[in-house]
């Protein structure tokens, strides 16, 4: 077994995955053998010397509670394109610890296509989320500081940041602080914590460029707002230096490699229920300028994470994806036949037939960014041949390339035939995406829109509390930006108990955050919160060390 801290046996240092790539020495700072930052100059010498590879976004069906394996199946691609002769680089998100100690576990892929070092990525890493909620936490202290001292015109009542933790607590969601009087807790007030990858300022490192452009989104942070009714900025606190220089390193992309060693740029950014859900543009950049093709993941559904992805990420970064692969599981489609959850390992390729609307939803979704689409079916164990086939006799039908892709257990090997039809799909010239919505669109339209051609919704019931808000974001410029919208991951509507494919409904939009730093609106929808709970038997009870300083029960 391999003692703690140190990537498996077989794995490369991280220097010769770095070579590999062409990065040079002096663009690395490494963090041990096996994980390391690369500066951002490494871009400028990437472009000089060859054009940015072809980006391929994977994302998926309504998944099952445990996930469908958008990451495995995407690092088995990448490591199907090498196999066939392709560079192929991975751009991932970074597991959040909340659902790591929660319900899901890890979140560096499985089996065969998995990440390394695993444990390390999944828990502390490189500390960037520590970084995010340290700056979070850090302007919240000055907010709560400056009212104490009576130096802003801040109204404690209307006070929008709250503070941020990167763990599952539904505890902290509404909370009251400032206990005790002016003398030992300050000011009382309501507020309330969000996860870390919820947090604005997660986003704005995701979507920045650059560390000057870092800065000038942390100095459009809206905190809250005057007694008589006007914006204030995280700019007016006098901090943003502070804030950069907590985030300095952070904003640097992270370099390992999967179970292959195909380099994976793992940066920021998961939950795209909650949050837009995709990794940073800088780390994207870096599998372009070092591959001929950059596979990137956005998370959960497509209805999620794959809009945000075009309508957000796409629009403020200049990317511009060549194809779309879509992780479908035979169990996930029984679920949404009708199966229970615990009987989703028994033979029924009749589940599976009543279950394929919710694929044929997420393939009409794509078909409104114009992009070149192919389903993978990620294969496990206990699949049928009949229930496979199923999946692909409604692909053939529909003229939408298809393949079987078994990665947990052959790694590259089991994508060889996806990674194909990945390179066919992509061999014509590129043309650009066609975003869902112009950014001059009215709020209340872009938010019928997304409902619509997402989710197919029949509509959207936009509660009054929203609808003051929406207004206030136009009085103050705020009106034209994108949508992140926060919505159940288990249905395609915001009841998490509607499976397959909804008809029939509307989505409640119940409140608006205005994220103007990182550049978007937040449509809270349903009973979505932004601080997750733990499940009655969370993942943290069977986590240990053993003796020789091991981790285990982290899956």
């Amino acid at each position: 077994m391999p003692g703690p801290h140190h990537a498996p046996i077989g794995m490369r240092p991280i220097f010769d995955v770095a070579h590999d790539l062409g990065i040079s020495p002096e663009h690395l700072e490494p963090y041990g053998r096996d994980k390391a930052k690369v500066r951002l100059e490494a871009l400028g010498d990437a472009a000089s010397h060859r054009p940015p590879g072809k980006l391929v976004l994977v994302s998926a069906i309504t998944p099952t509670p445990a996930g469908e394996g958008k990451t495995t199946t995407s690092i088995g691609l990448a490591q199907g394109l090498r196999r066939i002769g392709k560079r192929a680089n991975l751009a991932l998100r970074q597991p959040s610890m909340g659902p790591v100690f929660g319900r899901k576990g890890g979140a560096t892929g499985g089996g065969a296509c998995r990440l390394e070092p695993s444990d390390m990525i999944n828990l502390q890493f490189t500390g960037d989320f520590h970084a995010i909620t340290a700056a979070h936490n850090l302007l919240a202290a000055i907010i709560d500081n400056r009212i104490h001292f009576d130096e802003t015109d801040v109204d404690p009542a209307r006070v929008l940041w709250k503070r941020c933790l990167d763990m599952n607590d539904r505890a902290l969601r509404k909370i009251v602080i400032g206990l005790g009087g002016a003398n030992v807790g300050g000011t009382a007030r309501e507020s309330g914590f969000d996860i870390t990858a919820a947090s604005e300022i997660m986003a704005i490192l995701c979507l920045a460029d650059s560390p000057s452009d870092l800065k000038a989104r942390l100095e459009r942070v809206l905190v809250g707002y005057t007694r008589q009714g006007m914006p204030v900025y995280a700019g007016s606190m006098g901090t943003t230096g502070a804030l950069c220089s907590i985030l300095n390193e952070a904003l640097l992309p992270n370099l390992v490699q999967s179970r292959e060693g195909t380099p994976a740029f793992v940066h920021g950014g998961p939950f795209a229920n909650i949050a837009h859900g995709c990794n940073s543009i800088l780390a994207t950049r870096m599998a372009l300028a070092f591959g001929e093709f950059a596979i990137t993941e956005a998370g959960f559904a497509f209805d999620l994470g794959a809009e945000k992805f075009f309508d957000i990420k796409c629009r403020i970064g200049g990317l511009n994806p060549a194809a779309i692969v879509i992780v479908a599981t035979v169990r996930a489609l029984k679920m949404h036949g009708g199966t229970p959850i615990d009987e989703l390992t028994h033979n029924d390729p009749e589940a599976v037939a009543r279950g394929i609307e919710n694929l044929a939803a997420h393939l009409d979704a794509a078909h409104h960014f114009g992009k070149p689409t192919i389903v993978a079916i990620n294969q496990r164990g206990e699949d049928g041949d009949d229930e496979i086939q199923v999946i692909h006799d409604f692909c053939a039908a529909r003229r939408v390339p298809c393949a079987t892709a078994n990665v947990f257990a052959h790694g590259g090997a089991g994508a060889v035939e996806l990674a194909e039809l990945v390179v066919a799909a992509t061999a014509g010239p590129e043309t650009p995406y066609r975003p869902l919505y112009s950014l001059e669109t009215p709020a209340e339209e872009k938010l019928e829109i997304i409902a619509k051609a997402m989710y197919g919704a029949d509509g959207v019931s936009i509660l009054h509390d929203a609808q003051v808000k929406l207004k206030r974001a136009r009085k103050f410029g705020h009106g034209d930006l994108p949508i992140c919208m926060a919505k159940t991951q288990d249905s395609l509507s915001d009841n998490p108990k509607l499976r397959g494919r909804p008809q029939g409904f509307t989505i409640t939009v119940r409140d608006i955050e205005v994220a103007a730093g990182a550049g978007f609106l937040v449509a809270l929808t349903g009973d979505i919160v932004r601080m997750p709970g733990l499940p009655h038997r969370p993942a943290a009870e069977r986590i240990d060390v053993d003796r020789e300083g091991n981790i285990i029960g982290l899956t």
